[in-house]
Formats: structure tokens, sequence, C-alpha cells
């Protein structure tokens, strides 16, 4: 089954869609989701942080604090929130150990989590991320300061 995920957010997007829709042969399912998708600037973000954490715990590469944080915090979020997600993620991956489960997030298999979150939802996976290692007495580059360089 082929998947077509699309941004809509300006009218000719909007209008190219319904065509598309329209077009579709029966039966098919759609999904639409609210919000804007993730931005760049989160992407950037969480690298970031990833790289400052493996760093810090000197013990993880940064994609296994990639996965961690996939599976504790993003998976949460996207099963409270994705009806689709959750129902994928709790056929294939929930019967799975966590040893499993944890590489499913990494390269090569690389489990979609993130890149289909909303900005809304990127938000409060990375608050979470922050929370969760802020906690741990690790430091993290504040969003805040990324603005004010890349203006300077």
């Amino acid at each position: 089954m082929a998947t077509n995920n699309r941004i809509v957010e300006t009218e000719q997007a909007r209008e190219m869609l319904l065509r598309f829709v329209k077009e579709r042969k029966l039966p098919f399912t759609a999904s639409i989701a609210d919000g804007k998708h993730r931005t760049s600037d989160q992407n950037r973000l969480q690298r970031q942080w990833v790289l400052e954490i493996s760093a810090q715990l000197g013990d993880q590469s940064p994609e296994e604090v990639r996965g961690y944080c996939k599976l504790h915090f993003g998976v949460p979020i996207l099963r409270n929130e994705n009806d689709v997600f959750k129902a994928e993620y709790d056929a294939v991956i929930m019967p799975l150990p966590y040893e499993h489960k944890l590489k499913l997030m990494m390269v090569p298999f690389d489990f979609g989590v993130t890149r289909i979150m909303t900005t809304r939802q990127k938000t409060a996976f990375l608050d979470t991320m922050h929370r969760h290692y802020s906690e741990q007495g690790l430091i993290l580059t504040n969003p805040e300061d990324l603005k004010h360089r890349s203006a300077a």
C-alpha cells in the first residue's frame, strides 16, 4: 500500500490535495492531521542536543541517544495523538523485547517517529528530552542562544 504524505500550507497546496483525492480509485484510506510539520530549526536543535548528550554521557553514541529519545519520548506522544501510528506501533513493535524496540529506532531501521510530528508534537518531544537530561545534570544548548548566534 502506497502512502502519500503532504504538508498543506497554502491554498494552492489545498487545491492540489483535493484534486489528488478526487482522482483516487475507491476504496482508499485517508488521514489528516492538524498542525504544521516540524521545522528544520527543531531538527537542528534535536541534533545539537543528541551530540551534546552523547559527549557528556560518554557511554552512548549520538545515534543511541537519538534512538532512546525516539522510543522513550516520541513514541508516547504519537501513540497518544495519532491513531494510525498507535495501531502500527502496537501491532509491529510493541510485542518486541525492549532491545529490539530500541534498535528499530536507530539506523539502519530508523522507524519513523519525529519525522511525522507536527511542530507542537516536536516541541513537546524537545521539552521532554531537555527536562529528562537536565534533571541528570547535563547542560544543553538553549534554543534562544542559537537564535541570537544566527542573528549576529
